[in-house]
């Protein structure tokens, strides 16, 4: 079963120093994870102050700038995982450096077998 791990944390209590440290700690899980063939997705997200929100009210296209809601900590980044199940998925989690500081919110995904088809069909036609 697939698991996306979302990670959270309060984006301006790392010094760049901690930021770096992170990523080659995420980097080793992320061959660690490849190697146990569980590894799918990996990617921090820039700071909140590059996002920009998306929604359409009766009928209209409404874009704000910053994220969809202010919270103490805001999404950081995230894993993608094929893990066995939810203990699985648990494990990999707290082994993400910001476990540590932050938080890992831990979600099954949905899989749809017609949209992953259409995902592949369109990435073969444009090879």
């Amino acid at each position: 079963m697939k698991y996306m791990l979302l990670i959270y944390l309060d984006e301006k209590e790392l010094e760049e120093s901690e930021r770096q440290a992170c990523y080659e700690e995420s980097t080793a899980l992320a061959q660690d994870l490849v190697a146990a063939d569980k590894f799918i997705s990996a990617s921090p997200l820039q700071p909140t102050a590059m996002a920009t929100s998306v929604r359409i009210r009766e009928g209209r296209r409404l874009i704000t700038d910053g994220p969809f809601a202010e919270t103490r900590e805001q999404l950081g980044g995230f894993f993608m995982v094929e893990a066995a199940d939810l203990d699985d998925a648990i494990s990999i989690a707290a082994r993400i450096p910001m476990a540590k500081s932050g938080t890992v919110e831990v979600r099954p995904v949905v899989e749809l077998p017609q949209l992953e088809q259409a995902v592949r069909e369109l990435t073969a036609s444009s090879s």
